[in-house]
């Protein structure tokens, strides 16, 4: 059950975007409750999402980044 570092900053990124399973969640929150490191990683990471979301940031969509990409080529 124990989780190396590594796994816990992985699945914290996971968890941003609600790609985590409730099983990775758990072994994160355990993690998160004796190592130090990784409550302020996981912290900061909440507070970027909350700043994200507040300023209304949404993805390109992906006809758009088809479009960028040819407009891109284009201008080699």
């Amino acid at each position: 059950m124990k989780i190396s570092c590594k796994e816990a900053s992985s699945i914290c990124d996971k968890s941003q975007y609600k790609e985590a399973s409730w099983w990775d969640i758990l072994k994160l929150r355990i993690h998160l409750s004796y190592c130090k490191v990784c409550r302020g990683y996981s912290k900061k990471n909440s507070e970027l999402t909350s700043l994200c979301d507040r300023a209304g940031l949404t993805m390109l969509s992906e006809d758009d980044k088809e479009k960028m990409k040819q407009d891109l080529e284009e201008k080699r």
